[in-house]
């Protein structure tokens, strides 16, 4: 008998130092590894959180506004036919003028044409339409005083909101005697009151004039450069192009020495004006605005001096020869009336207004209810909203029958050959083509060959469908292949045909992977903009969409449309939008979540 050799079985070094070390290196590896990925996901959620709480600290102020709660007078006079109830003749009364006349109405003093208009220019273009509504609804109010809900105009309702500028307050600490109660006064003080607002203003001169020096430096600097350059440009051949760069140069010199010269002139005299040590100091809209409130009034100081001040009346004072220490105040408007978009003037009736408890915050209701507008206090979503819900309806019809009817075929039917190696390839090229190429295909195909209406849901729900159906298809032919091939056979063994097998068995086994990726790819659907661009929804959009082939537009571009005006109003506007978008995202995914947990079947 041959004796067989035996491999040597290697020892594996368990216990020596080496062995030791090479098993602490694998440790400190894997605790490396595990420390990356709770770095990955902490900067992950870092960086979402930091997204999410700057759109909500954005957009919550849309979602509150302000308005004014005033008696109003319906007089039937503003109404073309007085006395009849006919709902048209009712709903087309002057409501705008009845509800200016009793913001008049508080106050009185304000009579100049140009001051009125400023006063109504608090008011929203739509501050009657609550008035208007209930008035319509009950006729019998005609005649008499309704207290009414008024919608304050967007920069109004910004300077509530703490957009517009802060207001630093100090009571005074003498008595303060005005000279008048209207128009151009002086306001006196026993105790130089107005002595630090003077020192704080003459520092800024000060400051302005260091500035403009620096600024005027700097031009000369350049100067310096022009002039070494036109040298160069006197001593070489002179040549046409030569001739026009000298003139060019030449005049680029004169300007900027003349803009240093003048530069230098007026830090000089704001240097001169910081170093005189007695006098007064006028005050325009270009520093930080000094008032001074005492007898129920409000009055705009223009010049300034340690213990006097001139101005101009903003509220009227009551009649009363002095003010005592602490009942008067002295305030600031930090943000210069230059820079803001509402005046002192206005400032002092908005405040007069909180002060008498006519403002509120309310709900921003119409933010849902109401359609797009060119007032930013008037926009909402509701149009865009209901677009949204036409075009994804339209999306869902089209592509959940194609996209599971293909996937059945290509996974349970097909022969298994070239062309559908191709059609498999070509769906899975798709799902990655950029959007706006299909927003260019329903440009040229829908629109532009079958003449379909522009900027309608049906033309969206067929661009997205196009863009949705590999998504649906991927998730479909997924879902169906993770059913477990004996379901079939069983069905198939017991004489059921291969239809019966994939539509009573497999089909009912598959719908929650299905029902899941459907409702991932409408929620891809719904957050596309460039391809719905493309066909022309980004039109202006007021009227809520009754059909499919209404103009509409969708949440998306209707973001995108507010993030381009200029008002500071919309900026909010856009925020909130794209925070009810987010929610809407959130539950579709958070839906396709649930369907996959309660319906997963763990084969």
């Amino acid at each position: 008998m041959t004796d067989v050799a035996l491999p040597r079985s290697r020892s594996l070094d368990l216990t020596s130092d080496a062995a030791r070390a090479r098993i602490r290196a694998r440790y400190r590896a894997e605790a490396r590894f595990k420390l990356y990925g709770l770095v990955a996901i902490g900067l992950t959620a870092a960086f979402l959180a930091v997204v999410l709480a700057d759109i909500v600290i954005k957009g919550a102020p849309a979602f509150i506004q302000h308005e004014l709660v005033m008696d109003v007078t319906v007089d039937p006079d503003a109404f073309d036919k007085p006395g009849s109830t006919d709902p048209d003749v009712v709903r087309a009364g002057d409501y705008q003028r009845m509800v200016r006349e009793a913001l008049r109405a508080r106050f009185p003093d304000v009579t100049e044409r140009a001051r009125r208009r400023k006063l109504d220019g608090l008011l929203s273009s739509g501050a009657a339409d609550v008035l208007r509504e209930r008035v319509v609804a009950n006729p019998a109010l005609i005649g008499q005083t309704v207290t009414v809900p008024v919608l304050l105009s967007d920069d109004a309702d910004l300077y509530y909101k703490g957009g517009s500028t802060a207001i630093d307050q100090r009571p005074g600490r003498g008595t303060a005697v005005p000279s008048g109660t209207s128009g151009e006064i002086t306001i006196a003080s026993t105790a130089n009151d107005f002595a630090a607002e003077l020192a704080a203003f003459r520092d800024t001169l000060s400051v302005r004039a260091r500035e403009l020096r620096t600024e005027a430096a700097r031009l000369r600097q350049h100067v310096g450069r022009s002039e070494a350059r036109r040298r160069e440009l006197e001593q070489a051949q002179r040549t046409p192009a030569l001739e026009a760069e000298l003139a060019s140069v030449s005049g680029e010199i004169e300007s900027l020495s003349a803009r240093a010269q003048e530069l230098e002139g007026e830090a000089n005299a704001l240097q001169a004006r910081f170093d005189r040590t007695g006098g007064d100091e006028p005050l325009d809209d270009t520093v930080p605005s000094l008032l001074v409130a005492l007898n129920k009034g409000v009055v705009r100081v223009t010049n300034l001096s340690g213990n006097e001040v001139a101005g101009t009346v903003l509220i009227p004072l009551e009649s009363a020869a002095e003010a005592a220490p602490g009942t008067w105040r002295i305030l600031t408007y930090e943000t210069a009336e230059a820079n803001r978009r509402v005046s002192d003037q206005e400032v002092a009736w908005l405040e007069r207004l909180r002060e008498d408890g006519v403002s509120r915050a309310a709900f921003n209701w119409s933010f849902f209810t109401s359609g797009d507008s060119r007032e930013a206090e008037l926009a909402g979503i509701r149009g865009a909203l209901v677009g949204s819900a036409l075009t994804l309806l339209v999306t869902l019809v089209i592509c959940l029958p194609l996209g599971v009817g293909a996937a059945i075929y290509l996974e349970e039917f097909a022969p298994k050959n070239r062309v559908t190696e191709l059609i498999e390839v070509n769906i899975n090229n798709l799902a990655a083509v950029p959007s706006i190429v299909f927003g260019l295909l329903g440009l040229a195909v829908f629109l532009n060959f079958f003449a379909l209406p522009r900027s309608a849901p049906l033309v969206g729900g067929l661009v997205l469908a196009l863009l949705v159906l590999p998504t649906i298809i991927i998730a479909s032919r997924a879902a169906l292949k993770a059913v477990p091939p004996s379901i079939k056979e069983a069905a198939l063994g017991i004489g059921a045909s291969q239809q019966q097998a994939i539509f009573h068995h497999v089909l009912p086994l598959a719908m929650p992977g299905i029902m899941t990726g459907t409702i991932i790819g409408m929620a891809h659907a719904l957050g596309e903009t460039a391809p719905l661009l493309m066909i022309g929804m980004v039109a202006f959009i007021v009227e809520t969409p009754l059909s499919i082939t209404d103009a509409a537009t969708v949440l998306p571009v209707q973001i995108y449309l507010w993030s381009d005006l200029p008002e500071i109003a919309f900026r909010a506007k856009t925020a909130a939008a794209i925070m009810v978008l987010l929610v809407f995202l959130f539950v579709m995914n958070g839906a396709a979540i649930v369907l996959r947990k309660r319906f997963e079947r763990r084969w």
